[in-house]
Protein backbone atom coordinates (compact mmCIF):
# COMPACT_ATOMS: atom_id res chain seq x y z
CA UNK A 1 0.00 0.00 0.00
CA UNK A 2 1.27 3.94 -0.32
CA UNK A 3 2.20 5.41 2.59
CA UNK A 4 -1.50 6.97 3.55
CA UNK A 5 -0.68 7.80 7.25
CA UNK A 6 -0.10 11.45 7.24
CA UNK A 7 -3.12 11.86 4.14
CA UNK A 8 -5.35 9.92 6.49
CA UNK A 9 -4.66 11.89 9.37
CA UNK A 10 -4.93 15.03 7.61
CA UNK A 11 -8.13 14.62 6.30
CA UNK A 12 -10.97 16.53 7.13
CA UNK A 13 -13.44 13.92 7.81
CA UNK A 14 -17.71 14.63 6.56
CA UNK A 15 -20.21 13.86 8.85
CA UNK A 16 -21.81 10.19 7.78
CA UNK A 17 -25.28 10.65 6.72
CA UNK A 18 -26.36 9.35 9.74
CA UNK A 19 -24.54 11.98 12.16
CA UNK A 20 -26.75 14.48 9.56
CA UNK A 21 -29.81 12.55 9.90
CA UNK A 22 -29.31 12.53 14.18
CA UNK A 23 -28.03 16.14 13.89
CA UNK A 24 -31.36 17.40 12.26
CA UNK A 25 -33.39 15.35 14.78
CA UNK A 26 -32.06 16.82 17.52
CA UNK A 27 -32.06 20.37 16.37
CA UNK A 28 -35.57 20.24 15.40
CA UNK A 29 -36.51 18.89 19.36
CA UNK A 30 -37.54 15.45 18.15
CA UNK A 31 -35.57 13.20 20.57
CA UNK A 32 -34.43 14.53 24.14
CA UNK A 33 -31.59 11.71 24.00
CA UNK A 34 -30.65 9.11 20.99
CA UNK A 35 -31.22 5.30 21.85
CA UNK A 36 -29.67 2.73 19.43
CA UNK A 37 -29.15 -1.09 19.98
CA UNK A 38 -26.62 -3.73 18.57
CA UNK A 39 -29.46 -6.86 17.81
CA UNK A 40 -26.97 -9.70 17.03
CA UNK A 41 -28.36 -13.21 16.27
CA UNK A 42 -26.75 -15.46 19.16
CA UNK A 43 -26.05 -17.85 16.18
CA UNK A 44 -22.27 -17.84 15.21
CA UNK A 45 -19.15 -15.44 16.29
CA UNK A 46 -19.08 -11.48 15.36
CA UNK A 47 -16.55 -10.53 12.64
CA UNK A 48 -15.43 -7.62 11.04
CA UNK A 49 -18.76 -6.74 10.03
CA UNK A 50 -20.07 -6.83 13.43
CA UNK A 51 -17.54 -4.30 14.45
CA UNK A 52 -18.28 -1.40 11.83
CA UNK A 53 -22.18 -1.18 13.33
CA UNK A 54 -21.23 -2.04 17.18
CA UNK A 55 -18.50 1.24 16.35
CA UNK A 56 -21.38 2.85 14.72
CA UNK A 57 -24.18 2.51 17.46
CA UNK A 58 -21.95 2.77 20.36
CA UNK A 59 -20.19 5.54 18.23
CA UNK A 60 -23.12 7.73 17.79
CA UNK A 61 -24.67 7.51 21.17
CA UNK A 62 -21.41 8.67 22.54
CA UNK A 63 -21.19 11.44 20.37
CA UNK A 64 -24.77 12.88 20.18
CA UNK A 65 -25.42 11.86 24.10
CA UNK A 66 -27.90 8.52 24.94
CA UNK A 67 -27.15 4.84 25.10
CA UNK A 68 -27.43 1.99 23.29
CA UNK A 69 -28.69 -1.45 24.28
CA UNK A 70 -27.13 -4.90 23.66
CA UNK A 71 -29.93 -6.83 22.29
CA UNK A 72 -29.80 -10.13 21.55
CA UNK A 73 -32.08 -11.26 18.46
CA UNK A 74 -32.89 -15.15 19.51
CA UNK A 75 -36.01 -16.09 17.63
CA UNK A 76 -34.42 -19.02 16.10
CA UNK A 77 -34.14 -21.79 19.00
CA UNK A 78 -32.52 -24.24 16.54
CA UNK A 79 -28.97 -22.46 15.86
CA UNK A 80 -28.79 -20.09 19.31
CA UNK A 81 -26.38 -21.06 21.84
CA UNK A 82 -25.32 -19.75 25.18
CA UNK A 83 -21.88 -19.58 24.23
CA UNK A 84 -22.34 -17.66 21.35
CA UNK A 85 -24.02 -14.78 23.55
CA UNK A 86 -20.97 -14.94 25.65
CA UNK A 87 -18.40 -14.31 22.85
CA UNK A 88 -20.63 -11.45 21.62
CA UNK A 89 -20.26 -9.71 25.21
CA UNK A 90 -16.59 -10.40 25.18
CA UNK A 91 -16.15 -9.13 21.82
CA UNK A 92 -18.45 -5.93 22.45
CA UNK A 93 -16.46 -5.23 25.59
CA UNK A 94 -13.23 -6.00 23.89
CA UNK A 95 -13.72 -3.22 21.16
CA UNK A 96 -14.23 -0.74 24.05
CA UNK A 97 -17.77 -0.24 24.76
CA UNK A 98 -20.77 -0.79 27.39
CA UNK A 99 -24.02 -1.22 27.20
CA UNK A 100 -26.86 0.17 29.37
CA UNK A 101 -29.29 -2.68 29.14
CA UNK A 102 -28.37 -6.28 27.89
CA UNK A 103 -31.94 -7.27 26.35
CA UNK A 104 -33.29 -10.30 24.21
CA UNK A 105 -36.35 -10.39 22.32
CA UNK A 106 -37.05 -13.68 24.14
CA UNK A 107 -37.87 -11.14 27.13
CA UNK A 108 -40.20 -10.11 24.92
CA UNK A 109 -42.55 -13.11 23.81
CA UNK A 110 -45.20 -12.78 26.05
CA UNK A 111 -45.65 -9.02 24.87
CA UNK A 112 -45.45 -9.85 21.25
CA UNK A 113 -48.10 -13.11 21.46
CA UNK A 114 -50.15 -9.90 22.95
CA UNK A 115 -49.33 -7.67 19.96
CA UNK A 116 -50.14 -10.88 17.47
CA UNK A 117 -53.55 -11.06 19.23
CA UNK A 118 -53.92 -7.29 18.93
CA UNK A 119 -53.45 -7.66 15.03
CA UNK A 120 -55.85 -11.26 14.70
CA UNK A 121 -58.23 -8.71 16.58
CA UNK A 122 -58.00 -5.96 14.66
CA UNK A 123 -58.25 -8.47 11.17
CA UNK A 124 -54.97 -7.91 10.45
CA UNK A 125 -53.72 -10.95 10.62
CA UNK A 126 -54.87 -14.79 10.12
CA UNK A 127 -53.79 -18.54 10.48
CA UNK A 128 -52.83 -19.90 7.65
CA UNK A 129 -52.88 -23.93 6.67
CA UNK A 130 -50.53 -23.54 3.67
CA UNK A 131 -47.29 -25.24 3.26
CA UNK A 132 -44.29 -22.98 3.09
CA UNK A 133 -44.20 -24.16 -0.95
CA UNK A 134 -48.21 -23.36 -1.65
CA UNK A 135 -47.21 -19.94 0.33
CA UNK A 136 -44.20 -19.07 -2.00
CA UNK A 137 -46.48 -19.86 -4.99
CA UNK A 138 -49.38 -17.61 -3.44
CA UNK A 139 -47.00 -14.51 -3.23
CA UNK A 140 -47.24 -14.42 -6.92
CA UNK A 141 -43.95 -13.22 -8.60
CA UNK A 142 -42.32 -9.14 -8.94
CA UNK A 143 -44.49 -8.67 -12.02
CA UNK A 144 -47.42 -10.46 -11.47
CA UNK A 145 -49.79 -10.01 -7.98
CA UNK A 146 -50.29 -13.08 -5.53
CA UNK A 147 -53.63 -14.58 -4.53
CA UNK A 148 -55.02 -15.21 -0.84
CA UNK A 149 -56.00 -18.74 0.15
CA UNK A 150 -59.66 -19.69 1.69
CA UNK A 151 -57.57 -19.09 5.20
CA UNK A 152 -57.67 -15.49 4.61
CA UNK A 153 -60.98 -15.33 4.99
CA UNK A 154 -61.58 -17.07 8.61
CA UNK A 155 -63.01 -15.22 11.20
CA UNK A 156 -61.47 -13.13 13.78
CA UNK A 157 -62.78 -15.66 16.29
CA UNK A 158 -61.27 -18.58 14.55
CA UNK A 159 -58.04 -17.18 14.26
CA UNK A 160 -57.62 -16.49 17.92
CA UNK A 161 -58.48 -19.73 19.04
CA UNK A 162 -56.47 -21.51 16.36
CA UNK A 163 -53.52 -18.91 17.47
CA UNK A 164 -54.22 -19.81 20.71
CA UNK A 165 -53.90 -23.83 19.92
CA UNK A 166 -50.96 -23.28 18.27
CA UNK A 167 -49.14 -21.20 21.25
CA UNK A 168 -50.66 -24.91 23.23
CA UNK A 169 -48.79 -27.19 20.85
CA UNK A 170 -51.74 -28.60 19.60
CA UNK A 171 -49.95 -29.01 15.88
CA UNK A 172 -46.76 -29.99 14.78
CA UNK A 173 -43.79 -27.87 12.70
CA UNK A 174 -45.04 -26.20 9.47
CA UNK A 175 -48.93 -27.45 10.00
CA UNK A 176 -50.32 -23.81 10.44
CA UNK A 177 -48.62 -20.06 10.65
CA UNK A 178 -49.61 -16.43 11.51
CA UNK A 179 -49.67 -14.08 8.34
CA UNK A 180 -50.38 -10.53 8.35
CA UNK A 181 -53.10 -9.54 5.74
CA UNK A 182 -51.54 -6.81 4.28
CA UNK A 183 -51.61 -6.73 0.27
CA UNK A 184 -51.51 -9.48 -2.11
CA UNK A 185 -50.43 -7.33 -4.70
CA UNK A 186 -47.88 -5.15 -3.48
CA UNK A 187 -45.07 -4.10 -5.13
CA UNK A 188 -43.11 -4.69 -2.33
CA UNK A 189 -43.16 -8.84 -2.35
CA UNK A 190 -42.57 -8.42 1.87
CA UNK A 191 -45.61 -6.78 2.18
CA UNK A 192 -47.69 -9.83 0.19
CA UNK A 193 -49.47 -11.00 3.66
CA UNK A 194 -45.75 -11.96 5.36
CA UNK A 195 -45.62 -14.30 7.68
CA UNK A 196 -45.96 -12.73 11.54
CA UNK A 197 -45.19 -16.80 13.55
CA UNK A 198 -43.83 -20.04 12.86
CA UNK A 199 -44.25 -23.56 15.03
CA UNK A 200 -41.11 -24.65 16.15
CA UNK A 201 -40.76 -27.45 18.75
CA UNK A 202 -37.93 -26.59 19.77
CA UNK A 203 -35.44 -26.08 23.23
CA UNK A 204 -34.74 -22.29 23.57
CA UNK A 205 -31.51 -21.33 25.46
CA UNK A 206 -33.33 -19.14 27.71
CA UNK A 207 -36.81 -19.78 27.68
CA UNK A 208 -36.64 -23.76 28.04
CA UNK A 209 -39.68 -24.96 26.49
CA UNK A 210 -42.18 -22.55 27.19
CA UNK A 211 -43.09 -21.60 23.32
CA UNK A 212 -43.46 -23.59 20.50
CA UNK A 213 -44.28 -20.88 18.26
CA UNK A 214 -41.51 -18.21 17.53
CA UNK A 215 -42.33 -14.69 15.86
CA UNK A 216 -40.42 -13.76 12.63
CA UNK A 217 -37.65 -11.46 12.84
CA UNK A 218 -39.51 -8.81 10.67
CA UNK A 219 -41.90 -9.19 13.58
CA UNK A 220 -40.09 -8.78 16.60
CA UNK A 221 -37.46 -6.19 14.96
CA UNK A 222 -39.56 -3.23 15.35
CA UNK A 223 -41.59 -4.24 18.30
CA UNK A 224 -38.26 -4.78 20.14
CA UNK A 225 -37.22 -1.21 19.02
CA UNK A 226 -40.42 0.16 20.06
CA UNK A 227 -40.48 -1.47 23.81
CA UNK A 228 -36.97 -0.13 24.20
CA UNK A 229 -38.07 3.62 22.48
CA UNK A 230 -35.35 3.04 19.85
CA UNK A 231 -35.10 6.82 17.89
CA UNK A 232 -32.20 4.93 15.70
CA UNK A 233 -32.64 1.49 14.33
CA UNK A 234 -30.05 0.75 12.01
CA UNK A 235 -29.94 -2.09 10.03
CA UNK A 236 -27.68 -2.95 6.64
CA UNK A 237 -29.28 -2.68 2.98
CA UNK A 238 -30.72 -5.83 2.99
CA UNK A 239 -33.40 -4.86 5.16
CA UNK A 240 -34.69 -1.92 3.16
CA UNK A 241 -37.42 -3.32 1.46
CA UNK A 242 -38.49 -4.80 5.37
CA UNK A 243 -38.74 -1.25 6.41
CA UNK A 244 -42.19 -0.96 5.13
CA UNK A 245 -43.55 -4.15 7.10
CA UNK A 246 -41.22 -2.48 10.57
CA UNK A 247 -43.44 0.73 9.65
CA UNK A 248 -46.78 -0.81 9.05
CA UNK A 249 -46.01 -2.96 11.97
CA UNK A 250 -45.49 0.06 14.39
CA UNK A 251 -48.28 2.06 12.48
CA UNK A 252 -51.32 -0.52 13.07
CA UNK A 253 -49.75 -1.83 16.97
CA UNK A 254 -50.15 2.16 17.90
CA UNK A 255 -46.59 1.82 19.37
CA UNK A 256 -43.61 4.48 20.14
CA UNK A 257 -42.58 5.21 16.24
CA UNK A 258 -38.65 3.88 15.86
CA UNK A 259 -37.50 4.59 12.60
CA UNK A 260 -35.24 2.22 11.19
CA UNK A 261 -32.13 3.41 8.51
CA UNK A 262 -29.99 1.44 6.57
CA UNK A 263 -26.35 1.96 5.44
CA UNK A 264 -24.58 -0.78 3.34
CA UNK A 265 -22.23 -3.99 4.70
CA UNK A 266 -18.71 -4.13 5.14
CA UNK A 267 -16.83 -6.44 3.18
CA UNK A 268 -13.27 -6.78 2.62
CA UNK A 269 -10.69 -8.68 0.52
CA UNK A 270 -9.28 -12.17 0.70
CA UNK A 271 -11.77 -13.10 3.16
CA UNK A 272 -15.71 -14.05 3.62
CA UNK A 273 -18.07 -13.00 5.70
CA UNK A 274 -20.94 -14.74 5.18
CA UNK A 275 -21.81 -17.00 8.38
CA UNK A 276 -22.87 -19.59 6.86
CA UNK A 277 -19.34 -19.89 4.68
CA UNK A 278 -17.26 -19.23 8.45
CA UNK A 279 -19.23 -22.24 9.99
CA UNK A 280 -18.06 -24.24 6.91
CA UNK A 281 -14.77 -23.49 7.69
CA UNK A 282 -15.11 -24.40 11.44
CA UNK A 283 -17.03 -27.38 10.97
CA UNK A 284 -15.17 -28.48 8.13
CA UNK A 285 -11.55 -28.04 10.16
CA UNK A 286 -9.86 -25.64 7.52
CA UNK A 287 -9.36 -23.75 10.87
CA UNK A 288 -8.78 -24.51 13.93
CA UNK A 289 -11.91 -22.68 15.47
CA UNK A 290 -14.34 -19.69 15.69
CA UNK A 291 -11.27 -17.46 17.08
CA UNK A 292 -8.33 -19.45 14.35
CA UNK A 293 -6.32 -16.41 14.02
CA UNK A 294 -6.83 -16.21 10.12
CA UNK A 295 -10.97 -15.79 10.42
CA UNK A 296 -11.88 -12.34 10.12
CA UNK A 297 -13.95 -13.00 13.61
CA UNK A 298 -13.21 -10.28 16.14
CA UNK A 299 -11.89 -13.23 18.47
CA UNK A 300 -9.76 -14.53 15.91
CA UNK A 301 -8.26 -10.91 15.12
CA UNK A 302 -8.58 -10.81 19.05
CA UNK A 303 -5.74 -13.94 18.94
CA UNK A 304 -3.99 -13.07 16.36
CA UNK A 305 -3.12 -9.74 18.39
CA UNK A 306 -5.04 -6.85 15.94
CA UNK A 307 -5.61 -4.42 19.06
CA UNK A 308 -9.03 -2.71 19.76
CA UNK A 309 -7.56 0.99 18.72
CA UNK A 310 -6.77 -0.05 15.13
CA UNK A 311 -10.27 -1.86 14.58
CA UNK A 312 -11.85 1.24 16.07
CA UNK A 313 -10.00 3.73 13.75
CA UNK A 314 -10.14 1.49 11.04
CA UNK A 315 -14.21 1.53 11.21
CA UNK A 316 -14.41 5.40 12.00
CA UNK A 317 -12.13 5.63 8.65
CA UNK A 318 -13.84 4.03 6.41
CA UNK A 319 -17.00 5.48 7.45
CA UNK A 320 -20.17 4.14 6.13
CA UNK A 321 -22.04 4.31 3.12
CA UNK A 322 -25.15 3.83 1.10
CA UNK A 323 -24.36 1.43 -1.56
CA UNK A 324 -22.56 -1.84 -1.16
CA UNK A 325 -18.49 -1.62 -0.97
CA UNK A 326 -15.18 -3.44 -0.63
CA UNK A 327 -12.62 -2.64 1.44
CA UNK A 328 -8.78 -3.48 0.81
CA UNK A 329 -7.92 -5.81 4.08
CA UNK A 330 -4.11 -3.62 3.60
CA UNK A 331 -6.32 -0.84 4.63
CA UNK A 332 -7.11 -2.58 7.94
CA UNK A 333 -3.23 -3.76 8.25
CA UNK A 334 -2.14 -0.66 7.73
CA UNK A 335 -3.76 0.38 11.24
CA UNK A 336 -2.41 -2.41 12.85
CA UNK A 337 1.08 -1.77 11.99
CA UNK A 338 0.42 2.36 12.86
CA UNK A 339 -1.21 1.14 16.65
CA UNK A 340 1.50 -1.37 17.26
CA UNK A 341 4.38 0.71 15.90
CA UNK A 342 3.56 2.91 18.61
CA UNK A 343 3.35 0.41 21.96
CA UNK A 344 4.77 -3.35 21.18
CA UNK A 345 7.84 -3.45 22.77
CA UNK A 346 11.03 -4.12 20.35
CA UNK A 347 12.69 -7.83 20.75
CA UNK A 348 14.80 -10.34 19.31
CA UNK A 349 14.00 -13.40 18.09
CA UNK A 350 15.94 -15.97 15.62
CA UNK A 351 13.45 -17.85 13.13
CA UNK A 352 16.79 -19.93 11.80
CA UNK A 353 19.24 -19.98 13.39
CA UNK A 354 22.96 -19.74 12.33
CA UNK A 355 25.69 -20.19 14.67
CA UNK A 356 28.47 -17.43 15.42
CA UNK A 357 31.66 -17.50 17.40
CA UNK A 358 33.55 -14.27 18.07
CA UNK A 359 36.82 -15.65 18.52
CA UNK A 360 38.26 -12.86 20.64
CA UNK A 361 35.58 -12.59 23.00
CA UNK A 362 36.08 -13.59 26.44
CA UNK A 363 34.32 -15.95 28.37
CA UNK A 364 31.18 -15.15 30.60
CA UNK A 365 28.82 -12.51 29.85
CA UNK A 366 27.76 -8.71 29.43
CA UNK A 367 24.97 -7.29 29.75
CA UNK A 368 23.72 -4.93 27.24
CA UNK A 369 20.97 -2.54 27.38
CA UNK A 370 18.13 -1.67 24.92
CA UNK A 371 15.32 -0.05 23.70
CA UNK A 372 12.08 -1.44 24.49
CA UNK A 373 10.45 1.21 21.73
CA UNK A 374 11.87 3.94 19.71
CA UNK A 375 8.62 5.50 19.49
CA UNK A 376 8.19 5.83 23.10
CA UNK A 377 9.88 8.43 25.08
CA UNK A 378 8.82 7.00 28.28
CA UNK A 379 9.59 3.30 26.57
CA UNK A 380 13.04 2.70 28.89
CA UNK A 381 15.50 -0.21 28.27
CA UNK A 382 16.09 -3.76 28.95
CA UNK A 383 18.95 -6.04 29.97
CA UNK A 384 20.12 -8.34 26.96
CA UNK A 385 22.87 -10.65 27.81
CA UNK A 386 25.61 -10.79 25.33
CA UNK A 387 28.32 -14.00 25.28
CA UNK A 388 30.72 -14.88 22.47
CA UNK A 389 28.06 -17.53 21.35
CA UNK A 390 25.21 -15.90 19.79
CA UNK A 391 22.51 -17.16 16.79
CA UNK A 392 22.17 -14.62 13.65
CA UNK A 393 19.39 -15.93 11.26
CA UNK A 394 20.63 -18.24 8.51
CA UNK A 395 19.79 -15.44 5.41
CA UNK A 396 22.16 -12.92 7.12
CA UNK A 397 25.36 -14.68 6.06
CA UNK A 398 26.32 -15.20 2.91
CA UNK A 399 29.45 -16.61 1.77
CA UNK A 400 29.67 -15.33 -1.69
CA UNK A 401 28.07 -12.21 -1.70
CA UNK A 402 27.62 -9.70 -4.19
CA UNK A 403 27.27 -6.14 -4.23
CA UNK A 404 25.74 -3.92 -1.67
CA UNK A 405 25.11 -6.88 -0.07
CA UNK A 406 25.66 -5.19 3.81
CA UNK A 407 24.92 -7.88 5.71
CA UNK A 408 27.72 -10.49 7.21
CA UNK A 409 30.20 -11.69 4.66
CA UNK A 410 33.81 -12.85 4.58
CA UNK A 411 35.86 -9.64 5.28
CA UNK A 412 32.91 -7.83 5.86
CA UNK A 413 31.26 -6.13 8.72
CA UNK A 414 28.19 -5.99 10.67
CA UNK A 415 27.16 -4.56 14.11
CA UNK A 416 25.22 -6.60 16.55
CA UNK A 417 22.02 -4.33 17.50
CA UNK A 418 22.48 -3.16 20.50
CA UNK A 419 26.48 -4.13 20.99
CA UNK A 420 29.34 -4.55 18.93
CA UNK A 421 30.47 -4.33 14.93
CA UNK A 422 31.98 -7.90 14.26
CA UNK A 423 33.96 -8.92 11.58
CA UNK A 424 33.39 -12.43 9.67
CA UNK A 425 36.75 -14.40 9.69
CA UNK A 426 35.85 -17.88 8.77
CA UNK A 427 33.48 -20.32 7.65
CA UNK A 428 33.24 -23.60 9.47
CA UNK A 429 31.39 -26.18 7.28
CA UNK A 430 30.49 -29.86 7.90
CA UNK A 431 31.12 -33.16 5.68
CA UNK A 432 27.82 -32.28 3.16
CA UNK A 433 29.52 -28.81 3.03
CA UNK A 434 26.96 -27.19 5.40
CA UNK A 435 27.92 -24.00 6.58
CA UNK A 436 27.44 -24.88 10.40
CA UNK A 437 28.91 -21.22 11.87
CA UNK A 438 31.01 -18.55 11.30
CA UNK A 439 33.85 -17.40 13.20
CA UNK A 440 34.18 -13.57 13.85
CA UNK A 441 36.13 -10.77 15.70
CA UNK A 442 34.76 -7.82 17.60
CA UNK A 443 35.72 -4.45 18.20
CA UNK A 444 35.81 -3.67 21.74
CA UNK A 445 35.34 0.34 21.17
CA UNK A 446 32.61 -0.17 19.13
CA UNK A 447 29.96 -0.87 21.82
CA UNK A 448 26.69 0.33 21.08
CA UNK A 449 26.20 4.23 22.54
CA UNK A 450 29.85 4.32 23.75
CA UNK A 451 31.21 3.68 20.51
CA UNK A 452 34.64 4.96 19.83
CA UNK A 453 36.28 2.75 17.14
CA UNK A 454 35.08 5.64 14.11
CA UNK A 455 33.96 2.60 11.60
CA UNK A 456 31.19 3.15 10.16
CA UNK A 457 29.15 -0.33 8.92
CA UNK A 458 25.79 0.42 6.97
CA UNK A 459 23.96 -3.45 8.15
CA UNK A 460 22.54 -3.96 11.52
CA UNK A 461 21.44 -7.64 12.48
CA UNK A 462 19.21 -9.19 15.30
CA UNK A 463 21.08 -11.73 17.37
CA UNK A 464 20.41 -13.67 20.82
CA UNK A 465 22.98 -15.37 22.90
CA UNK A 466 22.79 -19.22 22.65
CA UNK A 467 23.55 -19.90 26.37
CA UNK A 468 20.53 -17.62 27.22
CA UNK A 469 18.28 -18.55 24.51
CA UNK A 470 14.55 -19.39 25.26
CA UNK A 471 12.81 -21.79 22.79
CA UNK A 472 10.13 -20.84 21.38
CA UNK A 473 7.21 -21.91 18.67
CA UNK A 474 5.89 -19.18 15.72
CA UNK A 475 3.26 -18.84 13.92
CA UNK A 476 3.43 -17.14 10.72
CA UNK A 477 -0.03 -16.57 9.41
CA UNK A 478 -1.56 -14.89 6.12
CA UNK A 479 -4.60 -14.50 4.40
CA UNK A 480 -6.54 -17.36 4.31
CA UNK A 481 -7.35 -17.06 0.45
CA UNK A 482 -5.50 -16.67 -2.35
CA UNK A 483 -8.34 -14.69 -4.41
CA UNK A 484 -9.41 -11.26 -3.50
CA UNK A 485 -12.91 -12.09 -3.84
CA UNK A 486 -13.50 -15.66 -2.59
CA UNK A 487 -17.04 -15.65 -2.68
CA UNK A 488 -17.57 -14.79 -6.32
CA UNK A 489 -14.72 -16.71 -7.88
CA UNK A 490 -15.17 -19.42 -9.77
CA UNK A 491 -15.87 -22.71 -7.75
CA UNK A 492 -16.25 -23.23 -4.52
CA UNK A 493 -15.52 -20.71 -1.87
CA UNK A 494 -13.41 -22.82 -0.49
CA UNK A 495 -11.11 -23.80 -3.41
CA UNK A 496 -9.51 -20.51 -3.05
CA UNK A 497 -7.58 -21.01 -0.11
CA UNK A 498 -3.96 -20.38 0.63
CA UNK A 499 -2.10 -23.43 1.29
CA UNK A 500 0.19 -21.04 3.39
CA UNK A 501 -1.90 -19.19 5.02
CA UNK A 502 -0.17 -20.92 8.39
CA UNK A 503 3.60 -21.55 8.55
CA UNK A 504 5.09 -23.11 11.84
CA UNK A 505 8.47 -22.74 12.56
CA UNK A 506 8.83 -25.47 15.67
CA UNK A 507 12.44 -24.16 17.55
CA UNK A 508 12.69 -20.08 17.02
CA UNK A 509 15.27 -18.60 19.43
CA UNK A 510 14.33 -15.17 21.56
CA UNK A 511 16.45 -13.59 24.20
CA UNK A 512 15.08 -14.45 27.68
CA UNK A 513 13.03 -11.46 28.23
CA UNK A 514 10.05 -13.05 26.55
CA UNK A 515 9.68 -15.59 29.08
CA UNK A 516 7.64 -13.07 30.76
CA UNK A 517 5.72 -11.99 28.29
CA UNK A 518 1.66 -11.70 28.92
CA UNK A 519 -1.35 -12.01 26.87
CA UNK A 520 -2.19 -8.58 26.72
CA UNK A 521 1.63 -7.58 25.64
CA UNK A 522 2.76 -6.45 21.94
CA UNK A 523 5.92 -6.88 20.83
CA UNK A 524 7.54 -6.10 16.99
CA UNK A 525 10.36 -9.30 16.33
CA UNK A 526 13.11 -7.15 15.12
CA UNK A 527 13.17 -7.27 10.96
CA UNK A 528 10.59 -9.81 11.24
CA UNK A 529 6.84 -8.27 12.30
CA UNK A 530 4.62 -7.55 14.96
CA UNK A 531 3.74 -10.56 17.39
CA UNK A 532 1.28 -11.58 20.49
CA UNK A 533 1.51 -14.43 22.87
CA UNK A 534 -1.34 -17.07 21.89
CA UNK A 535 -3.45 -19.36 24.15
CA UNK A 536 -1.62 -21.92 23.60
CA UNK A 537 1.18 -20.85 25.35
CA UNK A 538 0.91 -23.47 28.36
CA UNK A 539 4.37 -24.32 29.77
CA UNK A 540 5.68 -23.05 26.06
CA UNK A 541 5.83 -19.99 24.61
CA UNK A 542 3.99 -19.72 21.12
CA UNK A 543 4.13 -16.67 19.47
CA UNK A 544 1.45 -15.41 16.73
CA UNK A 545 2.50 -13.18 13.90
CA UNK A 546 -0.16 -10.42 13.94
CA UNK A 547 1.37 -8.63 10.50
CA UNK A 548 4.50 -8.17 8.64
CA UNK A 549 6.84 -4.66 8.85
CA UNK A 550 5.45 -3.69 5.51
CA UNK A 551 2.85 -4.68 2.71
CA UNK A 552 4.91 -7.07 1.62
CA UNK A 553 1.51 -9.34 0.15
CA UNK A 554 0.47 -5.74 -1.94
CA UNK A 555 3.87 -5.85 -3.03
CA UNK A 556 4.05 -9.40 -4.81
CA UNK A 557 0.76 -9.36 -6.32
CA UNK A 558 1.82 -6.31 -7.93
CA UNK A 559 4.62 -8.30 -9.26
CA UNK A 560 2.02 -11.15 -10.70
Amino acid sequence: MPPMSEAIKKEERSLNFLEEIIEQDLAAGKYKQIVTRFPPEPNGYLHIGHATSICLNFGLTKKYGGYTNLRFDDTNPVTEETEYVESIKDDVRWLGFEWKNELFASDYFDKLYEFAIVLINKGLAYVDDSSAEEIAAQKGTPTQPGHRNKYADRSIEENLRLFEEMKAGKYPDGEKTLRARIDMASPNMIMRDPLLYRIKHAHHHRTGDKWCIYPMYDFAHGQSDSIENITHSICTLEFVPHRELYDWCIEKLEIYPSHQYEFARRNMTYTVLSKRKLLQLVNEKHVSGWDDPRMPTISGMRRRGYTAASLREFCDRVGIAKRENIVDVGLLEFFVREDLNKLALRRMVVFDPLKVVITNYPEGSEILQSENNPEDPNGGTREIPFTRELYIERDDFMEVAPKKYFRLAPGQMVRLKSAYIIKCNEVVKDADGKITEVHCSYIPESKSGSDTSGINVKGTLHWVSIPHAVTAEIRLYDRLFKEEDPGSAEGDFKDHINPDSLQVIQAAFAEPSLKSAGFADRFQFIRKGYFCLDKDSSGRLVFNRTVGLKDSWGKEQRKN
